[in-house]
């Protein structure tokens, strides 16, 4: 532990950002191709349908990223400033704890979930072959919630105490086994449509899970399963952060079944599919910027819980700087070649040709999601879970669905698109009051901890 401690306390912030993010954001990347994949095979080779039941079953996926980020950050937030404390016997509760939590809350989803798949999917207002499909398909998801949470949760205290080449190699292999065993699954299973997807990818995420299991048990410097029981003294902590991540994720099932419905209201049934093809490219996009955050929270973390203020603004800043780039790059692509991604996944060239504007106009603010990532993982590395939920809460449904509603009463379904980089817009210029205002707090931390001159 104490060189892992050592190089996040002194190592030079620019090379530490590179040496943490960049096996995080290949890492958080091939997660996102798991999705984006997933809706390539589907739409190529199984059809439009198919594309809009796995799109309209997508929003209710993600009530297990919403388990695995709670639990994952939460209990990485913990580990990361228990290093920096030099807490050994808090370190040693990390794991027993996660691996009680996440088999928990996937029981419930796997409980509740399994049975009201349709009623869940007519909310993003799928019908008649489009929900029959879409049922099976996340029926299928949610059997498999029990690895799909344990490997994602794991994997963030993985990259919480710095190990971010193991955690990226656990991810790609993962996600290098989906895509091949994608198009294997569909062929042999002709009749199961996007269903056969679903297995290939649960399939995949049990091997990252017993691969994860290994590491805990056997090989990790920092942190090993010792007793497997819930430790209520950090549930709180765990909680108090993990739950401002956690409704990013599920709080966007709200904000999508609400945006798939209103598109498909004033723009057709096509929209679905537009819809979509659109969002699996914006995660796909925004999964790099979020592997950069899972680099900053140990830096961050560590340096905090070790009293080394200034230099957790630093990092903060650097980290800022690195993911703001990074945004650009993706920005850029989107920009350039909508017609060729979105015919990635839509065959139909007159679909396709109807969603160029407002691919672009969604894509409009994307430069400034490393500063609005970033700001929120600053938060939950502090341990300050209520400024990161009160700009998830803000983002993910308090703002964006009345944008939603209202725009398209004036614009058509165009106000669908543009509600949400108007939103992000909003939610930015309060994320920069509530950072500026945390690093004031941070300089009068340094100043009161500074050692007095010698009177002599």
């Amino acid at each position: 532990m104490s060189d892992v401690r050592e190089n996040l306390l002194t190592e030079s912030p620019w090379k530490l950002m590179l040496k943490l993010s960049l096996p995080a954001i290949l890492g958080q990347f091939v997660v996102g191709l798991y999705a984006f994949v997933d809706s390539i095979y589907v739409g190529q080779m199984v059809g439009v349908s198919a594309m809009s039941a796995v799109s309209a079953a997508s929003p209710f996926v993600l009530v297990n990223n919403g388990i695995a980020v709670l639990v994952g950050i939460g209990s990485g937030s913990i580990l990361s400033r228990a290093v920096g404390a030099g807490d050994r016997e808090t370190v040693d509760k990390i794991m027993g704890n996660l691996l009680v939590l996440v088999l928990l809350l996937s029981g419930i989803v796997m409980a509740a979930g399994i049975p009201l798949a349709p009623a869940l999917l007519r909310l993003s207002g799928a019908e008649g072959e489009v929900l029959a499909m879409g049922t099976t398909y996340l029926r299928t998801v949610y059997m498999g919630s029990i690895f799909v949470n344990f490997m994602q949760s794991a994997n963030m205290v993985m990259r919480a105490e710095g190990r971010m080449g193991t955690a990226m190699a656990i991810m790609a292999g993962g996600a290098v086994l989906n895509i091949i065993l994608d198009p294997i699954f569909i062929i042999l299973m002709p009749g199961r449509g996007p269903q056969a997807v679903a297995l290939a990818t649960i399939l995949s995420q049990f091997c990252q899970a017993v691969f994860t299991m290994i590491y805990f048990i056997k090989k990790s410097p920092v942190v090993r399963f010792h007793r497997i029981r819930l430790e209520p003294e950090l549930l709180p902590g765990i909680f108090s952060v993990g739950v401002s991540a956690m409704l990013m994720q599920v709080l966007m099932l709200v904000q999508m079944t609400v945006v798939y419905n209103t598109a498909v209201r004033y723009g057709g049934a096509d929209q679905i599919a537009l819809m979509g093809a659109a969002q699996r490219v914006l995660q796909l996009a925004f999964v790099p910027v979020w592997g950069m955050s899972q680099g900053l929270q140990p830096a961050v973390g560590t340096n905090y819980g070790a009293g080394q203020y200034r230099r957790a603004k630093t990092m903060t800043k650097v980290f800022i700087a690195g993911s703001t780039l990074l945004a650009l790059v993706f920005f850029f692509i989107m920009q350039a070649f909508p017609r060729t991604i979105l015919s990635a996944f839509i065959t139909d060239p007159s679909i396709v040709e109807r969603g160029l504007v407002n691919f672009r106009l969604m894509y409009s603010i994307f430069p400034t999601y490393g500063l609005l990532i970033m700001t929120m993982t600053f938060f939950q590395s502090l341990g300050k879970g209520a400024q990161a939920g009160a700009l998830v809460m803000l983002r993910q449904i308090l703002l964006i669905v009345p944008l939603v509603l209202i725009l398209p009463r004036f614009l058509g379904v165009t106000g669908v698109w543009l509600a949400i980089p108007a939103n992000d817009a909003i939610v930015l210029i309060l994320a920069l009051v509530f950072l500026g205002k945390e690093f004031r707090a941070l300089s009068r931390l340094e100043a009161e901890t500074k050692p007095m001159p010698n009177a002599a």
